[in-house]
């Protein structure tokens, strides 16, 4: 859920005022296919939640549906990550931080309207700190870490992806620090997405979008362009396709 338009920075790392925007089209159609995939998820979950879909299914725990879920964010981290790698460069604070700052601000402003909004739905389950809530806070480790080198930043992502499995400890399972992903058991919430071991994914993602840059990613199937420019708004179909799932199926249950 990166920004919506990165440009290609020239070689010195920087993004002439006179360039236009230059857009990997493939990374756009993946991101298009994980959104497209996210809300096929969602309306068999909200299916499932008003009793329309049977056999009764269990999101939490059949690997049917885990995976998928596992799948979708995986997928959504990565483009986002490759996307903050095309953006031009610029400081956490300062001159040229402006843009950063305003896209950062939408992303936490809606991991808000998502926690109102679950906490409504689901008052025993809401959304604490879900996908919204983790890209949040990743972006800033990754603005942060973006003058590391390469190949410790790729030691530092296989780490965050192995970090829950060696670190779990019962002390981070105290409500404050469950968005590390360090706890022992998962928090009954709606969705979860901590830090570790996700911030590894978007790490691997930036790593390949240092090296392949968005002129890389031509789009080979021109019928496929309508779904690539879906792509470009992740964050306006994110908040905008569940109102709009259920608000559908509970006017189709009013009017049956």
């Amino acid at each position: 859920m990166s920004d919506p338009s990165p440009r290609s920075p020239s070689a010195s790392g920087s993004t002439p005022a006179t360039a236009a925007p230059v857009r990997g089209e493939a990374l756009d159609l993946l991101r298009g296919l994980a959104m497209l995939w996210m809300a096929a998820f969602h309306f068999a979950f909200d299916l499932n939640h008003f009793g329309l879909l049977q056999p009764r299914q269990n999101f939490y725990a059949d690997p049917l549906w885990t995976l998928q879920r596992t799948a979708i964010v995986s997928l959504f981290l990565f483009c986002a990550g490759v996307g903050q790698a095309w953006a031009p460069a610029s400081p956490l604070w300062g001159a040229g931080s402006g843009r950063f700052w305003r896209r950062w601000a939408q992303i936490a402003l809606c991991a808000a309207l998502v926690s109102a909004g679950s906490a409504w739905m689901f008052p025993r389950s809401w959304i604490f700190f879900g996908v919204l809530h983790g890209i949040a806070v990743m972006l800033l480790l990754l603005r942060l870490l973006r003058p590391v080198p390469a190949p410790a930043l790729a030691m530092l992502a296989l780490a965050c992806l192995a970090a829950p499995s060696w670190l779990a400890q019962p002390l981070f399972d105290a409500p404050l620090l469950q968005p590390l992903g360090l706890m022992t058991r998962k928090p009954v919430t709606e969705d979860y997405v901590p830090v570790l071991p996700w911030f590894g994914v978007l790490l691997l993602g930036w790593l390949v979008g240092r090296h392949r840059r968005p002129e890389d990613w031509g789009l080979a199937v021109r019928a496929l362009a309508p779904l690539a420019t879906l792509g470009r708004w992740p964050l306006s179909f994110y908040m905008l396709h569940q109102p709009v799932l259920i608000g559908l199926l509970l006017l189709w249950l009013r009017l049956r």
